[in-house]
């Protein structure tokens, strides 16, 4: 089964806002065994309803449009849709009611206006929604199903959530999209393509699918399966994934929505282990990631932004001497960073940061993008040189992904345990 999305709002095509609605409703549409055939943003303009209504791709049979349902003039989705269907009006006093109650609450008097929230197509069904004035709208046609609701992000929700999908579940019969999702960092999408091309080419065979979702630092590698006719989708795309991990171990850090900064934590967490920071080039972010994590506080110790040079010798101890001879982006200088935060801080583990983020600042010897990592561990510590390119918001999440994947790896060279066995731990 295909469904459409269709955004309408003139402030979407502007750049006022972001489209969330879609994303959120794409991945609500996979979890239900729903294909995405088309996603659309348009104007709200009669004429651009009307156009995208007549041109909805053959095969498609869900239709879900957000947004123009508000009481004002501009808001002209209902009225369109109305035209379009050939249908009359009718007020429906439910969600009369509804709309009272929604100002009574807030002890708002209504205005006039919002009377015209209840009166909807006779040609529809009414999905409630308990969270605001404006309902959803169900219609039916030639074998096609359109709902119409609001665009404010969480109406939008609560109606497709609790009115929609048990409609959908009634009218469709459904599938079920198996998803597995393996989290790599640490290589491009063309290398880890190089890397799994014989166990890629045998996917086909066991109709599973595979997409390269790559961002800043990492890349996501999503294996899919439509489950029909009762086969054991979930155990199929399993056992691609034992097949795959072996040999990606080196990069893979988690699944689905695991992210770094979580997997790190829940590390240190287990293990009792605590971290400190000592960031440059970075300048926090690295910090920022960590404690964006609820209960970080447990293990992390805190974070030095040494900026300066005068920074770094006064506040972790750097040698001004090498800052002279070899300068900040320098292996030597990433170690007394590492070394001095560990000590200041008392901490098991530690991090460092120090680079040229860009635009400017790079020399023939020392590019745009040229980052030093440290690490201190309890056993020791070193740094690892890397080119991170010449995009300096890039540069910088790259840096934090890359030291906090360095930070996983020893932790797990500390305590003993395999790459794999790790991907498991929580």
């Amino acid at each position: 089964m295909r469904a459409q999305i269709i955004t309408i709002g003139d402030e979407i095509l502007i750049g006022q806002i972001v489209d969330t609605n879609s994303a959120w409703l794409a991945a609500e549409l996979n979890v239900l065994g729903i294909s995405i055939d088309s996603i659309r943003s348009i104007a709200d303009t009669k004429e651009a309803i009307s156009e995208a209504l007549n041109s909805v791709p053959d095969g498609v049979e869900l239709v879900l449009m957000t947004g123009g349902l508000g009481p004002t003039k501009d808001d002209i989705t209902k009225q369109t849709l109305a035209d379009w269907f050939e249908s009359g009006w009718r007020m429906d006093e439910e969600v009369l009611i509804r709309v009272k109650e929604h100002f009574e609450l807030r002890g708002i008097q209504m205005p006039e206006v919002n009377i015209y929230q209840a009166n909807v197509p006779e040609k529809c069904t009414v999905i409630k929604n308990m969270l605001g004035s404006a309902p959803g709208m169900w219609f039916e046609k030639e074998n096609r199903a359109y709902l119409s609701m609001p665009g404010v992000p969480f109406e939008m929700k609560h109606i497709f959530s609790d009115g929609a999908i048990p409609k959908i579940k009634e009218k469709f019969s459904l599938g079920n999209i198996v998803h597995q999702t393996v989290l790599t960092q640490g290589i491009g999408e063309s290398s880890l393509m190089e890397i799994i091309n014989d166990w890629e080419g045998s996917l086909a065979a066991d109709n599973v699918k595979l997409a390269y979702l790559p961002s800043p630092g990492s890349v996501r590698l999503r294996l899919s399966f439509v489950n029909e006719n009762g086969v054991d989708g979930l155990a199929i795309v399993r056992k691609k994934l034992d097949q795959l991990l072996p040999l990606i171990s080196d990069f893979a850090f988690g699944f689905g929505q695991d992210t770094l900064e979580v997997v790190v934590g829940n590390l240190l967490t287990k293990f009792n282990f605590t971290v400190g920071l000592a960031e440059s080039c970075t300048g926090g972010y690295i910090s920022h990631l960590i404690t964006s994590v609820s209960g970080s506080s447990t293990y992390f110790m805190g974070t030095a932004v040494t900026y300066s040079y005068e920074a770094k010798t006064r506040a972790l101890g750097v040698s001004q001497a090498d800052l002279n001879h070899v300068g900040a982006v320098s292996e030597e200088v990433a170690i007394q960073m590492a070394v001095g935060v560990q000590k200041l801080y008392r901490t098991d583990f530690a991090i460092s940061s120090t680079g040229i983020a860009g635009p400017g600042g790079g020399t023939p010897q020392k590019p745009v993008g040229t980052v030093w990592i440290g690490v201190a561990t309890p056993s020791g510590a070193f740094a690892v040189k890397f080119n991170m390119g010449d995009k300096r918001e890039r540069n910088i999440r790259k840096t934090a992904l890359q030291a906090l994947q360095l930070l996983r790896k020893e932790i797990i060279k500390t305590v003993k345990i395999s790459e794999l066995e790790s991907l498991y731990l929580k």
